[in-house]
């Protein structure tokens, strides 16, 4: 995973919540982290971690706190730890 991906997903751990995570760079963490994504269609994409799914929406200029908040809750489901990636 390279620099830029860390701090995004630093972003994501982080407190307080962060309001200003690019979808596109999300997307791009996920793969790093070997995730599939699939889109489902309204906007939405599915992503499979380590045997964990879910659906988000990821919105088009930065992602809403509350799907942040998702995302940070799913990548600890999937086992995932902000201190393994160090920005």
């Amino acid at each position: 995973m390279n620099h830029r991906h860390r701090k995004v997903l630093q972003a994501v751990f982080a407190h307080p919540l962060n309001h200003n995570i690019d979808p596109l760079h999300l997307r791009h963490v996920f793969e790093d982290l070997g995730a599939d994504l699939r889109e489902t269609g309204a906007g939405s994409t599915q992503v499979t971690l380590n045997g964990k799914v879910h659906a988000f929406h990821l919105g088009q200029h930065s992602v809403p706190g509350d799907v942040v908040m998702a995302v940070r809750h799913f990548l600890q489901d999937a086992g995932v730890e902000a201190a393994a990636y160090p920005a």
